[in-house]
């Protein structure tokens, strides 16, 4: 890790300890399997990575150059798209090696970067867990506290406001803006997209990591995405840098 990233971090850290000591701690009863904090909840910490090719598709597709053959994670299979939107969705694909965010080292946005060929860490507090990634020193808040401030707010990542169901953490997101893609292949969203994020720790080393999609000027009607992430478990594994670098003149 550079100096400038390790410092980012040690920021970060500071941060979710001020914020750890200052949060009350409810007491939960506990159940067996999965990893607990102190208060009782399901413990996210550790590294973590989707193992899957939803980034260069998130609809079923076979292999091309640069692109390994997959598996949707789409429920029910194809995207609601309007008929409006459609043509849109016709020009990025036809475009994608260029048009593409990722392509041009931008930000991959919300859910995406969820599922990015590379691992994130979660550091994990009663107050707030911090999702840091090794895509471009991306780190991300999802707050327990507080509500949605107040918009329009156009935002990569959105503002990610939490809640508690049983074990499963349910992760509401707004506020996003129209400049990022669920994946390579040009599927896309605008700034009125709203996210609803369960994270439900199934054992040690495996989360399901489920997101409802709702876009009112894109889509039809709310759609869904499921799939695992694993915990990375490597010796002494920690995040590394990925500097992007656009050559765009």
């Amino acid at each position: 890790m550079t100096r400038a990233g390790a410092a980012v971090f040690a920021l970060v850290l500071a941060a979710l300890a001020a914020a750890d000591a200052a949060a009350p701690r409810a007491q939960i009863p506990a159940s067996p399997g999965v990893p607990r904090t102190a208060d009782g909840r399901p413990d996210f910490t550790g590294i973590w990575q989707a193992l899957n090719t939803a980034s260069w598709n998130i609809e079923d597709h076979s292999a091309e150059k640069d692109v390994p053959a997959g598996q949707g994670v789409v429920e029910g299979g194809a995207l609601p798209y309007l008929p409006s939107a459609l043509e849109r969705r016709a020009e990025n694909r036809r475009n994608r090696l260029t048009a593409d965010p990722v392509a041009k080292c931008a930000q991959p946005g919300l859910p995406r970067i969820m599922y990015m060929p590379h691992p994130f860490q979660i550091v994990q507090t009663p107050a707030f867990l911090a999702l840091l990634f090794e895509y471009g020193h991306t780190t991300r808040h999802i707050r327990f506290t507080g509500e949605h401030p107040e918009g329009p707010i156009e935002w990569a990542l959105g503002d990610s406001r939490a809640r508690w169901d049983g074990d499963t953490l349910v992760v509401d997101v707004v506020h996003f803006n129209d400049q990022t893609w669920f994946d390579r292949a040009g599927n896309f969203h605008s700034e009125q997209m709203h996210l609803v994020e369960r994270f439900t720790l199934v054992d040690r080393n495996h989360i399901r990591y489920e997101v409802t999609v709702e876009d009112p000027k894109v889509f039809s009607r709310p759609w869904k995405m499921t799939m695992p992430l694993y915990r990375r478990v490597e010796p002494n594994l920690q995040i590394l840098d990925y500097e992007c670098q656009s050559f765009e003149s």
